[in-house]
């Protein structure tokens, strides 16, 4: 390994009740992508805040290029060429997209008038640069959440730091944008940069990084070394302490379930047109379309929070009025687990149990309207535990959770609501291998006991594995269905000329 450009040595970090980080090691070179992987809740997050200044550690040092390296703040750290892109957008929603990349630097002086033509001509560059399908002054709220990310890296990327931490950069990122993203990274890696690559993709790790630090249980499992020679299963057992189960599913046979949903011709505000398809009782039906597709809008259009125009919702046969959320959840039992788990998924200021109890306060009322905390346990709890949400107590304020656990509490709140249709929406976005395929374990199990589920995800591998069947949804329109046989080639294949079209007709 060259001389390291980054040291941390011993560093300890102690929260109320945990030890988040217990005397870590972790070194990076310079013209390096550095892979950081560890389970939920391993301390990944924690040591990234440490190098970024939002955290001071309790214990150990730090150096860059030698030097004692101490951020009191992540201003300190940017002034030391660190930079970062978390897992969890850091946004401002009603500025601009250029405004938002070069936020730290809008004008030279305090009081000065921003030059707002040649701020949008900089942002542009990177725009470019990125790929980035939108003009540098429209207002970031307007975006989906795979092109805020792509903004974020592109603000990190505008302060040409020396060592960028990219935590999860590629959870809301098509497999297009990632090969954009890779790009950049390889080039970086060229001109000298240290880089460090927080990820459960694995097979994403084993493209892009030389070397990998695993943390278990906030303690390093391996520490600084080559990835050549270490394949998936030695990387697995490093995280976990054992090798990956991988489930082999039989294909089931759902042609002859009742019909759980039915949607007939239905147009939406957003645009949908002539949308058709049923969801059979206790079948997983898979929605797969690249960003910006229509998926969640469709999803969202059918639980009451967006509006459909014209068609027909039928739920078990019978047509559905869904004027709100509340109307699908405690009427017709429809449950939405959100892609965007920090605006729509959770209340971040609130405690783990009343985020996962919220769906069920209403049926676990009382004769009197009363509600108690132990009814509310009773129901929860139990789904908490099948997760394995890392958490003190279940009075853990959610914001202060790692990001794959927040998204394991996200799926808890509607899996104790027992709904007879779940639409789950990039249900394992940010969450460590463990859960991934705890989750659909899940998935499977609730769809043999009876539970219809809407399947969106970005994650082909996934899609692949879990669904029975797959539509394919392109510029708001549905361009085909594919009944999955498994055969990840050959689905993958179907559902790219189901997308991008070909002289011939996508094989069924």
């Amino acid at each position: 390994m060259k001389a390291p450009v980054f040291e941390a040595g011993n560093v300890t970090k102690v929260f109320p009740g945990v030890l988040a980080l217990d005397e870590v090691n972790l070194k990076l070179a310079s013209g390096s992508i550095h892979a950081l992987l560890g389970e939920n809740g391993a301390g990944k997050s924690t040591l990234i805040k440490i190098m970024t200044g939002v955290h001071r550690p309790d214990g150990g040092v730090m150096k860059i290029d030698g030097q004692p390296f101490s951020p009191h703040t992540t201003r300190d750290a940017i002034s030391s060429g660190v930079g970062v892109v978390y897992q969890e957008r850091n946004l401002i929603p009603q500025f601009s997209i250029a405004e938002n990349i070069f936020l730290e630097r809008l004008s030279a002086k305090p009081l000065q008038r921003i030059d707002y033509p040649a701020l949008y001509a900089d942002a542009q560059k990177w725009l470019d640069l990125l790929e980035i399908d939108a003009r540098p002054e429209t207002q970031v709220d307007k975006l989906n959440v795979a092109r805020m990310q792509l903004v974020e890296i592109a603000k990190a990327l505008s302060l040409n730091t020396r060592i960028l931490l990219l935590d999860e950069p590629t959870a809301s990122l098509t497999q297009h944008e990632t090969e954009t993203l890779f790009g950049i990274l390889n080039r970086l890696r060229e001109n000298g940069a240290s880089l460090v690559f927080v990820s459960h993709k694995l097979e994403e790790v084993q493209e892009i990084c030389d070397r990998v630090t695993v943390l278990r249980d906030g303690r390093n499992a391996c520490e600084s070394r080559a990835l050549h020679g270490l394949d998936r299963q030695d990387i697995v057992r490093l995280m976990i302490g054992r090798s990956e189960q991988i489930p082999q599913w039989n294909q089931r046979d759902i042609s002859g379930d009742k019909v759980a949903l039915d949607i007939r011709n239905v147009a939406t505000q957003d645009g949908h047109r002539d949308i058709n398809f049923q969801l059979g009782k206790g079948e997983v039906l898979g929605l797969y379309g690249l960003v910006g597709s229509g998926r969640t809008e469709l999803a969202k259009a059918l639980i009451g929070a967006g509006n459909v125009t014209s068609g027909e919702i039928r739920i078990d046969g019978e047509i559905a009025k869904i004027g709100s959320v509340a109307d699908a959840l405690h009427q017709y039992g429809i449950g939405y687990v959100s892609e965007d788990r920090k605006g729509e998924g959770l209340i971040l200021i609130h405690s783990v149990l009343e985020n996962a109890g919220i769906t069920v306060w209403k049926r676990l009322k009382n004769a009197f309207g009363l509600l108690s905390d132990r009814a509310v346990v009773n129901s929860v709890d139990p789904v908490l535990k099948k997760l394995e949400v890392r958490t003190p107590s279940s009075r853990q304020i959610v914001g202060n959770l790692s990001g794959g656990n927040q998204q394991k509490v996200s799926v808890a709140k509607w899996l104790a609501a027992n709904v007879k249709i779940l639409i789950v929406d990039e249900p394992t976005v940010g969450v460590d291998i463990k859960t991934k395929a705890y989750v659909h374990e899940l998935i499977r199990e609730l769809a043999d006991s009876g539970t219809s589920i809407l399947l969106i995800t970005s994650d082909m591998p996934e899609m692949v594995t879990v669904a029975d069947r797959i539509l394919v949804m392109d510029e708001f329109e549905l361009r085909g269905e594919i009944v999955n046989d498994r055969n990840y080639d050959l689905v993958s294949e179907r559902i790219m000329h189901h997308i991008h079209g070909s002289n011939e007709e996508a094989a069924e």
